[in-house]
């Protein structure tokens, strides 16, 4: 059986009820891991503007961690969390809002160039989390593309304004990450999940044989995704600090 250890959806989910559901549906590690492709796109240009950085990550805090999140759990509830519909759909709407308001303020303020970068974010949060389309923008490549390329890009061209090789390596790098988080994530989440049993067994060289549980399977899994979302957001900070 999956056993205790699994009975959380994730390995961040605190346990249910009140206040802890709100932490849960914005997934903080990950939220964390996300907005620090902000950052770090915003370090690779010639030039970081601070203003422009707030703004960038006030904007993705909105449309990721709290808008994206929201409509995510409220699409099949996937944490399981006691928060209503009517607060799932207010969560989002202000998000939302709140994301693109900040978009729109910075084509007043800093360039009308950010314009697209606006529609496509509003779009694809909730292109990607509803499954709009059959789905077609809900997989792998559109996650990377969503949740590491994309906040990774936007955040350089916001300070930039101009397209050079530093902005193409930071884009390609944060999507390659956040391929790499939706190939642990994805086996650890059907563990969690959606499997009821696992059986079976591991034989050593040394005759030693190990029982293979679901709690064995996702431990490394969740362990990579833990310390990865810690070791981002570390050397997000130390690329903004090296502009200070």
């Amino acid at each position: 059986m999956t056993g205790p250890e699994l009975e959380r959806p994730s390995f961040y989910a605190l346990r249910s009820g009140g206040w802890r559901d709100l932490i849960t549906v914005l997934h903080p590690p990950y939220t964390a891991w996300h907005l620090s492709y902000v950052a770090l796109g915003a370090a690779a240009a010639p030039v970081l503007h601070g203003d422009r950085l707030a703004a960038a990550l006030g904007a993705f805090f909105l449309g990721v961690g709290v808008c994206a999140h929201a409509l995510d759990e409220l699409h099949g509830r996937p944490l399981g969390t006691g928060l209503s519909d009517r607060a799932l759909v207010a969560l989002a709407a202000v998000g939302l809002v709140g994301a693109v308001g900040i978009g729109l303020t910075g084509l007043v303020v800093v360039s009308t160039q950010l314009a697209p970068f606006v529609a496509a974010g509003a779009f694809i949060v909730v292109a990607y989390n509803l499954e709009l389309f059959g789905g077609r923008f809900h997989g792998d490549i559109w996650f990377a593309v969503a949740w590491g390329a994309f906040p990774a890009f936007t955040s350089y061209w916001a300070n930039a304004l101009t397209l050079r090789p530093a902005g193409v390596l930071v884009t390609a790098g944060c999507f390659a990450l956040s391929t790499a988080q939706r190939r642990l994530s994805t086996p650890v989440r059907e563990l969690r999940r959606r499997t009821v049993s696992v059986s079976g067994e591991q034989r050593l060289t040394d005759g030693h044989i190990v029982q293979i549980t679901a709690a064995r399977l996702a431990a490394p899994l969740d362990a990579a995704l833990a310390a990865m979302s810690l070791a981002i957001v570390l050397l997000a900070c130390a690329a903004v600090a090296a502009h200070a």
